[in-house]
């Protein structure tokens, strides 16, 4: 597959012989771009950014330029992008706002158009980013996760695997693994549908609808919740669910929604 000679690409750049450069792309710095990658025309990217195998980079994406940082002192930092994974129209991805830091976007992902992931954030292998969701620097989200459009997740926050977050939503906390939220981050209920479609046993299934009852329609304190079935979990996906909830991060853990339904 050829370099369209309209494309600009730094010496230093590290490019498989396989991919495909597409007309007015920018690749400025050590990027390296591994077997089968396809970028589109007016991509850009930069900084210290890999780009794994079989990964698609579509017009006017930016992906390894500075973060938005305002402490950020120009230190060598990373961003690297999974297998796999597509990059649709005008997504931003920066690179660390840290020396030898990492922005990491896993495998199979799909950040689809106009969505962001800041400086130091951390995906998980098959994250959907839905249109204009956006993610501050230093959240992490993990596998399998959806972000529906126009949402924001806050900086540091974490958001469990098969978690899915409504339209519009604001996540300011962490959301434990398999919630459902909506508005400004209140639990609305469990992923049945995504704990289904993971191929998930109906006994993790019924077990989470159990404990988000016990956690987010009781009115005892999430810590006395979480303490009082802690010894009951008998799924894999329970003992995730406790093992997330006993290690909240620096934001805390989000509380109950005022339109509770499973």
């Amino acid at each position: 597959m050829p370099i369209h000679p309209t494309a600009i690409i730094d010496a230093s750049a590290e490019i498989d012989p396989t991919a495909d450069i597409g007309p007015y792309v920018v690749i400025d710095g050590s990027v390296s771009i591994k077997a089968n990658v396809r970028i589109y025309a007016h991509a850009y990217l930069s900084g210290w950014t890999d780009i794994a195998e079989d990964c698609e980079v579509h017009p006017f994406a930016v992906v390894g330029h500075l973060p938005q940082d305002f402490h950020f002192k120009g230190d060598k930092s990373y961003c690297r992008i999974g297998p796999r994974t597509i990059i649709r129209e005008h997504v931003t991805v920066h690179r660390s706002a840290h020396a030898d830091g990492e922005t990491v976007i896993g495998s199979d992902c799909q950040l689809l158009c106009g969505t962001h992931v800041g400086h130091d954030a951390v995906l998980g292998k098959g994250v959907t980013l839905i249109p204009f969701a956006a993610v501050a620097g230093h959240a992490e989200i993990h596998d399998r996760v959806i972000i529906s459009n126009a949402s924001a997740v806050h900086q540091f926050t974490r958001v469990g695997r098969l978690a899915m977050l409504g339209g519009g939503s604001i996540i300011t906390q962490d959301v434990p693994p398999f919630m459902m939220t909506i508005d400004r981050g209140a639990p609305i209920g469990v992923n049945v549908i995504g704990m289904k479609r993971a191929s998930l046993p109906k006994e993790d299934i019924s077990e989470i609808r159990q404990l988000y009852r016990e956690v987010y329609r009781s009115d005892r304190p999430i810590s006395v919740s979480v303490d009082a079935f802690r010894e009951r979990v008998a799924t894999p996906s329970g003992r995730a669910f406790v093992e997330f909830m006993d290690n909240p991060g620096r934001r805390g853990i989000i509380r109950a929604g005022r339109q509770p339904r499973d």
